[in-house]
C-alpha cells in the first residue's frame, strides 16, 4: 500500500472525539452547524453562485470531527437550511435554495466533508502539508464538479462551466491551502495534553 494513503498513520483526532460520549458529540453537532453558518455568511456575491467560506467549513469540519460525525454535522446543518433556519450563504435557508442552481453544490457537501475527513483518517493532514492540502483541494474539486453538474441541467454544460466551476477554482487553491495551515497548527497544537469537556 502507498505511503500516502497508509492505514498505520496515526488518527487524526484533534478534539480527542473519538472516545467521548454520544451527549458530548451531540453538543459537538450543534458547535459545528454554529461554525458552518457562521462560515456561510463570509460571502462574496457572484451569479448565479456566491463564493463563500462555506466549503472551507465542510472540509475542517470533516478533517476535525473525523468523517463520521464529520458528515452527521454537515447533515444536521444543511437540515436547519431546509427548515428556514439563516445558516445558508448570506443568511439564506428554506427548501428553494436546494431546487435552485446552488442545490448541487449543497448536495455535495456531505460528500465533500466525508472524503476530506475520510483522507485526514488516512493521514492526508496534519504535518503532511502537501497531503493536507492535496485532500482539502480534491474535495473542493468533487463540490465543483456536483454542483457544476446540477446547474448544467438549469443554464447549460458551458454556461455552467463558466459561471459555477471555473470562477472558483481559485478560491478553492486557497481555501485548501489555508486549511492546510490550520491543520499544520492544529496538530502542533493537539499533541499536547488537553482536557475537553
Amino acid at each position: 500500500m502507498s505511503n500516502l494513503a497508509s492505514a498505520h498513520a496515526p488518527l487524526f483526532d484533534p478534539l480527542r472525539l473519538d472516545g467521548k460520549t454520544w451527549p458530548v458529540k451531540a453538543l459537538f453537532v450543534l458547535l459545528g452547524t454554529g461554525f458552518l453558518a457562521l462560515s456561510s455568511q463570509i460571502s462574496v456575491p457572484m451569479v448565479p453562485v456566491p463564493v463563500t467560506m462555506q466549503t472551507f467549513a465542510v472540509t475542517m469540519i470533516g478533517v476535525v470531527y473525523g468523517w463520521r460525525l464529520g458528515v452527521a454535522t454537515i447533515l444536521a446543518w444543511l437540515a436547519e437550511g431546509m427548515m428556514g433556519l439563516p445558516v445558508l450563504a448570506n443568511g439564506a435557508g428554506g427548501l428553494a435554495h436546494f431546487a435552485g442552481p446552488t442545490a448541487g453544490y449543497l448536495a455535495a457537501f456531505p460528500l465533500v466533508g466525508g472524503l476530506a475527513g475520510w483522507l485526514a483518517q488516512r493521514g492526508w493532514t496534519g504535518d503532511r502539508v502537501i497531503l493536507s492540502f492535496s485532500a482539502h483541494f480534491a474535495a473542493n474539486m468533487l463540490c465543483l464538479v456536483v454542483g457544476a453538474a446540477w446547474l448544467a441541467t438549469l443554464i447549460g454544460f458551458e454556461q455552467a462551466i463558466a459561471l459555477g466551476a471555473a470562477p472558483f477554482v481559485l478560491g478553492a487553491a486557497l481555501k485548501s491551502a489555508l486549511a492546510a495551515a490550520v491543520l499544520k497548527a492544529v496538530q502542533r497544537y493537539a499533541q499536547k495534553p488537553m482536557n475537553l469537556i
